[in-house]
């Protein structure tokens, strides 16, 4: 491994409700709207109570992969 790779937790890419999406964020519900809101367009609509992996694969790359985050 390279010094500034990290490991980073293996993620299925599928679809997850706001309560599982905000669970990986460790943040509430209302939090996570806060943060998905500027990305709405990009993101769209719900499928149910489900983002679909499409919506997922955006939501990642906007947002960085849950569990990837550390302090120096």
């Amino acid at each position: 491994m390279k010094q500034n790779e990290i490991d980073a937790p293996k993620i299925k890419l599928r679809a997850y409700s706001l309560k599982e999406l905000s669970g990986m964020y460790e943040c509430s519900g209302k939090s996570m709207k806060t943060w998905l809101a500027p990305f709405k367009t990009e993101i769209g609509q719900r499928v149910g109570r489900f983002y679909t992996p499409k919506q997922m694969k955006i939501i990642f790359e906007k947002l960085g992969v849950p569990g990837t985050f550390y302090w120096n």
